[in-house]
């Protein structure tokens, strides 16, 4: 593998333009969108675990009704065999993808049959190959996965990349103790680490020393405190040409070892004059090398990652995202392969750790997820996290910017147009689908310094025939269910006897300054979409907020020799 300054000397060119978010399916994305060989790390965390759902939990405020959730299904993981799955199997095998990948599909369907875990591998197979395709020649991928499906995965990498591409597979221990019943805890996931090419970009990462080490290794101090270790200056195998008499500066002259010494007499001089030279203290002993504590990098990092646990329930970090992974995993891996300014890409961005860590960590990256609710969170994170001024160094493609887009948006994905619609206006998308008495969203208020908070439901309606009856159905909701406001989202103009309706509806008076607003108030996506927003008090935030990232810096704990 070629070092990082090598790397940086003779072959990275900076990619220029925006980060780039998109909502959409990453194959459809990554066919469309992302150029080939035009990213230098790709980190995906594919789901698999058959038979669970995943929640995103928002930031639960002081709400009033007791049977409320803050926790809406962000999409559920079951894999199944149906017959668009095999439509996609034959597909793949008949030239979809690469020959070799064909044959590692066929192979894994004789094995396993038409089941969950093949599906989930028909529909990985083409996403990967993609991948391959959008890394630079010395781009490398890591697969995050659980044990579940890391052998399967694997076939399926060797395939595409080449056994020969295989750099390691690294065991997360995330957890300290599970107790299994039935087997062994269950503690760790599995990354596959693989490259594009046979000299990918890498810079070795270390860690700290542990304590013991440091008390066994570096027994030794100078006077200021600096602890060294000492090295043998004799060479390992003979050296006649460096056989010299040495003449250090305390006036002793050291015989050669046997074999010579490892430094040329000029090499040795230098370490004299710098103070790296250990006398030894009883005559006849050897000279030796010091080795300061302060100047080594640490232990390299190896393929056991044990230092990084999973995120808590009362971690800074928890958004409560299903599969989240904690930053400093992320910025391991990015800042292992990727460059200084070089290209991430996550196309299973979920949550936006990965986002996060390469945004900290000064590198561009890509985002992509299928779900609306995914993309809506990367944006409050990347704002909490870094600022708002962040929102002009990246693009969100794929998220409705005028009418027509918004009506396709309510054409392919309804339930992703109301949760879009309601993140418009700061709400809290409705976990149900149906049952949800036409109450779509709620946006919450602090109604006093105590912590107490306000509602306003919101309503979308993505039909043509809209009425009256509308305005006065979401007054009824809001009585009924103790409410303070509501607000009515439409594609289409509201009629007169709308905006009558809810002229008539009444105000709210804002506790904390006694002023009005509008009970009922009625918008459409257009005026969302030209900045217009509902009159209310200041809102709060739906999700979890993520920790502000501050940089780390890396350092060797020094411990005086006692």
């Amino acid at each position: 593998m070629r070092g990082a300054k090598d790397y940086l000397a003779s072959l990275f060119e900076p990619v220029e333009g925006p980060n780039l978010l998109y909502y959409g399916d990453n194959l459809d994305v990554l066919r469309r969108e992302v150029a080939e060989s035009s990213v230098d790390l790709v980190y995906l965390d594919p789901p698999f675990n058959s038979n669970r759902n995943y929640n995103v939990i928002f930031a639960q405020h002081n709400v009033y009704d007791a049977d409320e959730s803050a926790q809406i299904k962000a999409f559920d993981d079951t894999w199944h065999w149906r017959p668009e799955t095999g439509s996609q199997y034959r597909a793949a095998i008949s030239g979809g993808v690469p020959a070799k990948v064909a044959d590692a599909l066929a192979a894994v369907r004789t094995l396993l049959g038409e089941n969950d875990a093949m599906a989930y591998l028909v529909n990985m197979a083409p996403r990967l190959v993609e991948l391959r395709r959008v890394l630079k020649p010395t781009g490398s991928l890591y697969l995050h996965c659980d044990p579940t499906m890391s052998h399967y995965l694997k076939v399926m990498l060797d395939a595409i990349f080449g056994p020969k591409n295989f750099r390691n597979e690294i065991v997360w221990k995330r957890y300290g103790a599970h107790n299994d019943s039935k087997g062994y805890g269950r503690v760790h996931d599995v990354i596959l680490f693989y490259s594009r090419g046979s000299s990918p970009y890498f810079d070795k990462q270390h860690q700290p020393y542990e304590s013991e080490y440091v008390t066994e290794r570096f027994r030794f101090a100078d006077p200021d405190g600096r602890r060294w270790s000492e090295q043998n200056l004799a060479s390992p195998n003979p050296r006649p040409n460096l056989t010299y008499p040495f003449a250090a500066k305390n006036g002793l002259t050291y015989e050669p070892p046997p074999n010579g010494w490892k430094y040329t007499l000029e090499r040795m001089r230098d370490l004299d004059d710098t103070n790296r030279l250990h006398y030894p203290a009883k005559a006849g002993g050897r000279l030796r090398l010091k080795n300061y504590m302060d100047e080594m990098s640490g232990v390299p990092i190896q393929d056991l990652w044990a230092d990084i646990g999973a995120i808590g329930g009362t971690s800074p970090e928890r958004l409560g995202y299903p599969t989240q992974k904690p930053v400093a995993l992320l910025e391991r891996i990015v800042s292992s392969s990727c460059p200084p300014g070089g290209t991430v890409l996550d196309p299973f961005c979920g949550c936006g750790t990965t986002i996060a860590a390469a945004q900290a960590l000064g590198r561009r990256w890509i985002g992509i997820d299928i779900t609306y609710l995914a993309v809506d969170l990367i944006e409050n994170r990347l704002q909490h996290t870094f600022g708002a001024a962040i929102t002009d160094g990246y693009v969100v493609d794929g998220i409705p910017r005028d009418l027509l887009g918004a009506q396709a948006l309510l054409r392919e994905a309804p339930l992703d147009f109301e949760r879009w619609a309601v993140s418009l206006v700061k709400g809290t998308p409705n976990e149900k689908q149906v049952g949800d008495k036409g109450v779509d969203g709620v946006i919450r208020f602090f109604t006093d310094a105590q912590g107490g908070t306000g509602r306003g439901l919101v309503s979308v309606k993505g039909g043509k025939m809209i009425g009256p009856p509308f305005v006065r159905d979401l007054l009824g909701t809001v009585t009924t269910q103790k409410a303070d406001m509501g607000v009515l989202i439409t594609i289409t103009k509201p009629t007169r006897g709308m905006k009558d309706a809810a002229d008539h509806a009444g105000a709210y008076t804002w506790p904390v300054t006694a002023q009005q607003f509008p009970k009922i108030q009625l918008f459409t996506v257009a005026d969302l979409l030209s900045g217009k927003r509902p009159q209310m008090p200041p809102t709060l935030t739906p999700y979890i907020a993520a920790e502000r990232l501050a940089p780390r810096a890396r350092q060797l704990a020094l411990e005086p020799v006692g």
